[in-house]
């Protein structure tokens, strides 16, 4: 008898045990469901100490179309006003539509930060940086690590957070094993300045292998509310993770160090706008706003109503003076988009076309580096436009300049 229940006590303790087992993996699973897709490198105090000990907080969203538009980052200002009620939240739509993280790094400082103090900063150009630019790894670490060096030099205690979202052609890349050029660049400069990242895309490729997902389902390039939801429930695990003890009664702001040694020295962390007034015209260039409606192609309303440095015709030259190791133009580039010949203090010149891939029907905002990996200190930029074109004409439309 005693041996009896002896071996229906081992057994029902078994079954304790494999049963608490069962129950604390489910539990943990439930406390990181999206594993390593979220890396919750690094602090995210500073912002909580705003919202919940000041009670308020400001709170931006850098990046692409992806960002613009209504997807996750009303989700995510929705989501902080239910976790912090009582906070008075300022949230900034810095999201541009087509442009990549070389035009966020030299937005940077010439418009985004103007205005006041960012306490959490959300960026996301993993998609622009391969669509839109085609970087290369270069560019897409000097682009995001400009970003961020700028960002903390502005506000050293600025929380920020690295969201990939993904597109066709990332989605298969990932689905074969290997990960995205633009995704790679950019963890590597979220891991040299321990911010945290949300690998969307790796997270959606995973889904879609496991067949609990569909490309169709997700949205596609800028996704449907349903793909949105799940960035938006990423972001939410992240904040768990990183705010799951108690704020201690003492807690105060602490500056991110930056690291003394970049990845990239030639990084865009001066990155800044110079206006096209400071240009030299020597002829051919035209200041103010163009006659839009006898120019074939569609147009963004924000680029219609601004002056630009214009120019239609081959041979048109200018001059601008600049302090920097890198020079380059934000330029709305249509179906009439030229090449442009560039010289950096008598040097040889290059030759760049501003035809994109997207121009044929749109004149599209891009950044094209006119001069880069040049010396510490002042220079010239000589730009003319090239008798050859790639396009139905010789235009060359500037926003602003850009100088790093």
């Amino acid at each position: 008898m005693n041996t009896l229940l002896v071996r229906l006590f081992s057994t029902a303790l078994l079954l304790a045990v494999t049963l608490a087992f069962h129950s604390a993996s489910l539990q943990a699973e439930d406390a990181l469901p999206f594993g390593d897709n979220v890396q919750a490198r690094g602090s995210l105090n500073n912002s909580r100490i705003r919202f919940e000990k000041d009670m308020e907080g400001t709170v931006a969203f850098l990046g692409g179309s992806i960002t613009e538009m209504n997807g996750y980052r009303p989700m995510v200002s929705e989501n902080l006003r239910k976790r912090f009620p009582s906070t008075n939240f300022k949230f900034i739509n810095a999201g541009m539509s087509s442009t990549c993280s070389t035009t966020g790094a030299f937005r940077v400082a010439s418009e985004f930060f103007v205005d006041g103090w960012v306490d959490l900063l959300f960026v996301e150009f993993a998609v622009n940086d391969d669509q839109d630019a085609v970087h290369t790894r270069t560019e897409c670490i000097r682009g995001l690590e400009g970003i961020i060096r700028h960002a903390r030099e502005f506000n050293p205690n600025m929380d920020i957070v690295v969201t990939c979202f993904v597109n066709e052609g990332m989605l298969a890349t990932l689905q074969s094993g290997k990960i995205p050029l633009t995704m790679e660049a950019h963890e590597s400069v979220a891991k040299h300045y321990a911010v945290p990242t949300i690998h969307l895309a790796k997270e959606v490729a995973e889904e879609i292998t496991a067949g609990k997902l569909t490309w169709k389902e997700y949205g596609g390039v800028h996704p449907a509310p349903f793909g949105n939801a799940i960035c938006a429930r990423m972001i939410e695990d992240l904040l768990s993770r990183a705010w799951a003890a108690p704020l201690p009664a003492a807690a105060s702001l602490a500056r991110h160090p930056l690291p003394a040694q970049p990845l990239d020295p030639l990084n865009y962390g001066n990155g800044r706008f110079i206006a096209p007034t400071h240009a030299q015209v020597k002829s051919g260039w035209t200041l103010g706003i163009p006659d839009w409606k006898e120019v074939k192609g569609s147009k963004r309303e924000r680029f219609t109503k601004i002056p630009l440095l214009s120019a239609t015709e081959p041979g048109a030259e200018a001059t601008l003076e600049f302090e920097g190791t890198a020079v380059g133009a934000f330029v709305v580039a249509g179906p009439d988009a030229g090449i442009v010949e560039a010289t950096v203090d008598d040097g040889q010149p290059q030759t760049v076309n501003l035809f994109h891939h997207f121009s044929a029907s749109l004149h599209y905002p891009r950044t094209v580096m006119l001069g880069t990996d040049l010396k510490p200190g002042r220079h010239t930029l000589k730009i003319r436009m090239s008798a050859e074109t790639k396009s139905a004409g010789h235009a060359m439309r500037i926003i602003q300049f850009v100088a790093n």
